[in-house]
């Protein structure tokens, strides 16, 4: 069975302490589509959700050591959504690119994708369209996928549906081509070219796994370069 590595995202409880997480979307969807799902966890001594970006330490060798030792269990990589990017996130994604380790980025994981080997930086929406929608089960605008690019090639079409769960876009990085953008512009696709497999999307295929083809395609394209991929 294929192994897929998830990195835990940040939050608190109700009482404010802090937690890390796996979001059910994730992993209910990878195990539908027959993927075991791996927490990746993070590695500082410190409360993630509460500490600034700027805060952390710098990660020590046996940290890395750690986050190695993670990635050499997995067969991809699935960094997910979220409200926060931190140190380890960045050192993870730039393991799994140094490594080749197929790598999918959905929202929050796009936008790290977007700000790689330079400070996180995103920018917030200004729109006539939803772009953070209420309801799970909509799909809320269009998508324009360039031909060529490997997002093309999955879904074989140049024009989409797809929900929408964000405030912040991301902006263009010298290492990643655009493969799709929304129909007011914004960047909604980016890949990686020369790589095994290294996408990210702005929507989130694993929320709409079970009622839309491409968010199918996206995923199970996935796993299967992963399954090529499997240790």
């Amino acid at each position: 069975m294929v192994k897929i590595g998830v990195p835990l995202r940040y939050s608190h409880l109700d009482d404010k302490r802090c937690i890390l997480y796996l979001g059910e979307r994730v992993r209910r969807t990878l195990q539908n589509a027959g993927a075991m799902v791996f927490p990746i966890v993070q590695v500082h001594d410190t409360d993630y959700a509460d500490t600034k970006f700027d805060q952390f330490q710098e990660l020590t060798d046996s940290q890395k050591e750690m986050i190695e030792m993670y990635l050499d269990m997995v067969d991809g990589v699935l960094i997910p959504g979220g409200n926060k990017v931190t140190p380890f996130d960045q050192y993870l994604l730039e393991r799994c690119i140094d490594r080749n380790i197929p790598t999918l980025g959905v929202c929050l994981g796009m936008q790290l994708m977007s700000c790689y080997k330079e400070n996180f930086k995103v920018y917030e929406i200004d729109s006539y369209i939803n772009h953070c929608q209420d309801d799970n089960f909509t799909l809320t605008h269009k998508v324009y996928i360039k031909e060529g690019s490997l997002l093309y090639k999955i879904v074989g079409k140049k024009e989409i549906m797809v929900n929408s769960f964000h405030h912040y876009h991301a902006s263009e990085n010298a290492y990643y081509s655009i493969s799709a953008v929304s129909e007011d512009g914004y960047i909604e696709g980016i890949e990686m070219k020369n790589t095994t497999f290294h996408l990210g999307v702005q929507w989130h295929p694993e929320i709409s796994y079970d009622f839309d083809e491409n968010s199918r395609k996206i995923i199970d394209y996935f796993l299967d370069v992963c399954s090529k991929n499997s240790h």
